[in-house]
């Protein structure tokens, strides 16, 4: 399978089959750079030989093909090393949000089975008591500096050979999405499903051209649609990935210019920072090589997209998805015509919306949408039967959103009849917050609800019934978001309460945050 030099032999569809695609365009243009970051740069030979070298490092420690590793991991040269080794050595990485409580992180390391964590030294406080604490992960490397109770990934790597490694197995990602018990839940696929039509869609706006493109990656790559589109498919196709370690609008533009960026993709809060930047600011950088601007993850309001096309030019596309998949796509000159829309279903016949029974409903009828499922490479939420269970209708799965199709096929989306909130593209789940809210002594009921907000979208507000005894007040308000942000990552945290003297309550006792929620979005003609 490899030259006298030690490359890959494979044709680029049999490449593809194994994990090896990046070996592919290391062979046959080694010095093109791959990924450029703050934190340094790989071109695509030393990004193959990296992964290569990390593959025979994991295999040296006991970590087989099928196993799972864990990565905590700015947005780095590292990062890419540790997805290309995934794929080539048959192994399962589970990419944690770096935002999340020590106690998350650890529950995520040891619930994906993971039996090597890498950790960025970034993290090294939070890496090193999670280790501590962690039943599974007993191999582990530290990237970019020292982590107590760690090896050195420098080190480990440069110990074994840069050649293409022998027998490359597909290997895949499993990244965690939250239930509306707050708990994360690990998106898992026993097989490959076959190419998307949402990603087929999207390489065909995209037009890569390995020679010149270049893609910014705005957003953190343990989020699925940064890894998706700002890392997995441009490495795919030869192209180089310049990334961001934190969103700022300014800086993304003059990297744009910089580095006559052609692809990006980004989330709806982005388009306002973007905006909301000074005339003379936006009019300093020459954006003209920019080809494609991918969104999708949250609604964006339409005359926030509507300003973005104005200045940009018709460019901007957008998706609607999820980690366990499903598809719309739209283009801006689609969108222009119909505002607010998401797009028509990739594949004919695979979108359905339906009434509280399950039963389709005509256009321009609002209920849950519904997507079919691949015929192979279905996804399952790892160790939790019941939750995939209940996610599936047969051949049929819906994220639990709400929405509506006009006799085009568009869809519209409404709202969600599952508890989520979104906040800045991030999901958030409102029953984690609820329950920290009820440690604190002055509370005797909470919800936690999204309520509009013109930048994020939504942002978390706490609705508090106090306990017998105490008296709403700001000072007590104060508290109340002070003892969450102890508690829980700072984005999912309340950035207001409200008292109420009684939450309203369903017949069985449950209370009933849709009609809390409501109370918010009353007039807006939307519910998100």
């Amino acid at each position: 399978m490899n030259d006298p030099d030690g490359h890959t032999t494979l044709r680029a569809e049999e490449a593809a089959a194994h994990g090896m695609t990046i070996a592919v365009a290391a062979r046959e243009a080694p010095q093109r750079m791959a990924i450029l970051s703050d934190s340094g740069s790989l071109t695509f030979g030393e990004l193959n030989a990296r992964a290569n070298q990390l593959v025979r490092a994991l295999s040296r420690r006991g970590v087989a093909k099928g196993d799972a590793i864990a990565l905590l991991c700015s947005n780095r040269p590292e990062f890419a090393v540790a997805y290309a080794a995934a794929l080539r050595g048959g192994l399962r990485l589970t990419c944690i949000n770096w935002h999340l409580q020590r106690d998350e992180i650890a529950y995520i390391v040891d619930n994906c089975e993971a039996r090597a964590f890498l950790a960025d030294a970034r993290f090294a406080d939070a890496a090193a008591e999670v280790a501590r604490e962690s039943h599974r992960a007993s191999e582990r490397l530290a990237i970019a500096g020292p982590i107590e109770g760690f090896e050195s990934f420098e080190a480990a790597l440069d110990a074994e050979s840069a050649a293409d490694v022998d027998s490359p197995s597909l290997g895949g990602t499993m990244l965690y999405t939250s239930g509306t018990t707050g708990r994360p839940k690990g998106v898992y696929r026993r097989q490959a499903p076959p190419a998307s039509r949402l990603a087929q869609s999207i390489a065909q706006v995209s037009k890569y051209q390995p020679d010149g493109d270049r893609m910014l990656c705005t957003g953190p790559l343990y989020h699925a649609a940064p890894l998706a589109f700002n890392l997995a498919a441009p490495l795919a196709a030869s192209i180089g990935t310049v990334l961001m370690d934190r969103w700022d609008a300014a800086e993304a533009l003059r990297l744009i210019e910089k580095h006559r960026i052609t692809h990006t993709h980004m989330v709806a809060t982005m388009f306002h920072r973007l905006l909301a930047l000074p005339d003379d600011v936006k009019a300093r950088h020459d954006l003209s090589s920019l080809r494609v601007l991918l969104h999708g993850a949250a609604p964006t309001p339409v005359h926030v997209k509507k300003s973005l096309i104005d200045w940009l030019g018709p460019i901007v596309y957008e998706y609607y998805a999820a980690t366990e998949g499903g598809g719309t796509f739209i283009t801006s000159e689609e969108w222009l015509s119909r505002p607010g829309s998401v797009g028509r279903p990739v594949e004919e016949g695979n979108l359905s919306v339906r009434d509280d029974e399950g039963r389709p409903l005509p256009t321009d009828s609002v209920g849950t949408i519904w997507f079919r499922a691949p015929p192979v490479g279905r996804f399952e939420y790892f160790g939790d039967e019941k939750k995939t269970q209940s996610s599936y209708d047969g051949d049929w799965f819906t994220m639990r959103d709400m929405g509506y199709q006009d006799g085009a096929g568009y869809v519209f989306l409404t709202g969600r009849t599952s508890e989520l909130i979104i906040s800045g593209g991030v999901n958030i789940y409102p029953a984690e917050i609820d329950a920290v809210l009820l440690m604190h002594p002055a509370v005797a009921d909470a919800a936690a609800v999204g309520v509009p907000n013109e930048e994020f979208g939504e942002e978390v507000r706490a609705v508090v019934q106090l306990a017998p005894g105490s008296a709403a007040s700001e000072a007590l308000a104060r508290e109340l978001m002070e003892h969450c942000r102890e508690r829980l990552a700072h984005f999912k945290c309340p950035r207001g309460v409200d008292f109420d003297p009684a939450l309203p309550r369903s017949e069985a006792g449950k209370v009933q945050r849709r009609v809390i929620r409501e109370r918010y979005w009353q007039g807006l003609g939307r519910q998100i």
